[in-house]
């Protein structure tokens, strides 16, 4: 590649693009922020829900819709981003992605009704899903195969850094200004990116080549396709967000097993269709490579933990240590810092031909021993001992993120990345929204499994216990209380010492589970094939 880093005719090639001379990491830059800004949108938020249903005078349960319509639009585009770009032109399409999710971030700001942000929220769903694989799909192709780890620790950076510091930045800017500005802020960011990709991108030959094709030899539209994945993306969406509010398979109006048995049969008949159609709009080949297999399973899992974790952990902090968001964000601020620096050295170690099995097993090591020391802290610590295991666990997660994304489109064929690049970023999404909604529903089990065991050692009996009811009676009988109401205060101050214990154990039982799974995932590295980068081509090890 020359030294502006002028093009791509195809993945890791050098040459085919005509566009004004930029240096290829200021142009890497500028494609990875709209991603930035679609994954911080996943989970800057979560936080404000409260504060938007106050805003549009709506009930706190039904602003998750806020979050459930963005996800469900977002899954559907998702995968047939690929689709779309090879009929548009991927810069075309990357550029209307751009416009169209900084347009409705707009008004998502100035929504005046739930109802107003639940459109726009779609919109803006729809329009981001193009963004993650347009700028993983330029990556690959203006960085040769020997730096694709460094394209991808790039990529990395946006789309591990946006759910780490979405929260964070969503409570500061809730908390400081207004829950609008944790939309308005993608304003300035979506022109400026819109601008310098406009001036400085353009398509390789080959995906010119390709569109060139398409339009002269046009293909059906897979209309039931669209309909079958819109089913199932939407009936899962509703299923994460509201199925430990249904009691899952306890529901008893039945919502639950309905749209669990229409999720199952739209895929179903998805997956058949698409295999039959000559034209699918969703292909599921690339399923047939065990590495895109198995990458596929390792980084749903792993974001699950991810963002299982990025949920809970400011919860814990805020709601049993009494932090403020300010506060909170400094405990987990520190980790984004240490994840560029891993990420960093990872593209560094790739470039040097580590295998790349290798850094996924040990990231995944590295995350699981994260999870395990959160799980024997207590509510005693202070806040340096939550900072320290955060970034044990982000560092696990910066260990995998290049690699995996390496190994999984390394035995994939330059005319089914589109697809399979969608896929990919469908799963990780996905696995988000899984490990939001399964970690509640852990949480809320086990705080009711430990809020009953610790009722077992509350008796009269116990002298620590009425050792206790004493101090407390004594402690409001000095604050002027009377003996009864002093007593029943007392018995109230046990209670919520027993809730707020059982609710710590509950949230360490997390990390504890989270640990193992990652433990387990670690032996998916054996079952993934050997490829190293070695002058300027990959070596595939069959």
């Amino acid at each position: 590649m020359n030294p502006d880093g002028m093009g791509a005719g195809g993945p890791g090639a050098t040459s085919g693009i005509n566009r004004p001379a930029v240096n290829i990491w200021l142009l890497a830059l500028i494609v990875v922020i709209p991603t930035f800004m679609e994954v911080l949108d996943t989970t800057i938020v979560n936080v404000a829900l409260r504060q938007i249903a106050g805003g549009l005078q709506a009930a706190v349960t039904d602003s998750q819709w806020a979050i459930t319509s963005y996800l469900a639009a977002n899954a559907i585009i998702l995968p047939i981003s690929g689709w779309i770009s090879q009929r548009l032109g991927r810069r075309n399409y990357f550029l209307l992605s751009i416009g169209l999710f900084t347009a409705a971030s707009a008004l998502c700001g100035i929504s005046t009704s739930l109802g107003e942000m639940i459109c726009f929220r779609v919109l803006q769903g729809l329009a981001g899903g193009g963004l993650q694989p347009g700028s993983q799909g330029i990556l690959f192709d203006l960085f040769p195969k020997e730096k694709q780890g460094s394209a991808m620790t790039i990529f990395g950076v946006a789309a591990l850094l946006a759910p780490i510091l979405g929260p964070t930045l969503g409570g500061f800017l809730t908390d400081t200004y207004s829950w609008r500005w944790i939309f308005y802020i993608n304003i300035p960011v979506g022109i400026i990116a819109w601008i310098a990709c406009r001036m400085f991108l353009q398509d390789p030959e080959y995906l010119q080549q390709e569109h060139a094709e398409i339009k002269k030899h046009p293909t059906p539209f897979d209309t039931t396709g669209l309909s079958l994945l819109s089913l199932v993306m939407i009936c899962w969406e509703i299923l994460m967000s509201y199925g430990q509010e249904w009691d899952w398979f306890g529901d008893p109006f039945y919502r639950v097993q309905t749209l669990t048995t229409l999720c199952a049969l739209g895929l179903g008949a998805l997956i058949s269709r698409e295999r039959r159609f000559a034209h699918p709009i969703l292909n599921f080949k690339p399923f047939g490579r065990s590495n895109f297999l198995v990458c596929c399973l390792i980084i749903f899992f792993g974001y699950a933990v991810l963002y299982g974790s990025g949920v809970i952990l400011p919860n814990l902090l805020q709601s049993l240590l009494g932090y403020d968001a300010l506060k909170s964000g400094l405990v987990l601020s520190p980790s984004g810092l240490f994840s560029i620096f891993t990420m960093i050295g990872i593209g560094i170690a790739m470039s040097r031909m580590v295998d790349s099995r290798i850094l996924i097993g040990l990231g995944l090591l590295v995350l699981a021993a994260g999870n395990f020391w959160f799980s024997k802290l207590n509510l005693e610590v202070s806040p340096v001992h939550f900072v320290w295991p955060r970034i044990v666990v982000s560092m696990g997660l910066s260990m995998i993120f290049a690699p995996i994304n390496v190994a999984a489109f390394n035995y994939i064929p330059v005319e089914m990345r589109a697809g399979a690049v969608g896929l990919f970023a469908l799963i990780r999404n996905e696995g988000g929204s899984f490990g939001t909604s399964i970690i509640q529903t852990i949480l809320d089990r086990r705080e009711q499994f430990h809020a009953l065991r610790l009722n077992e050692y509350l008796d009269r009996f116990n002298p620590a216990v009425v050792s206790y009811l004493n101090q407390m009676t004594s402690m409001f009988r000095g604050d002027n209380y009377g003996p009864v109401l002093s007593k029943e205060m007392a018995l109230a101050s046990l209670s919520n010492l027993r809730n707020q214990q059982a609710n710590g154990l509950a949230y360490f039982d997390c990390f504890w589970l989270m640990g193992s799974l990652c433990v387990i995932l670690a032996f998916g590295v054996f079952l993934m094939k050997k490829a190293v980068a070695e002058k300027g081509a990959v070596i595939h090890a069959e």
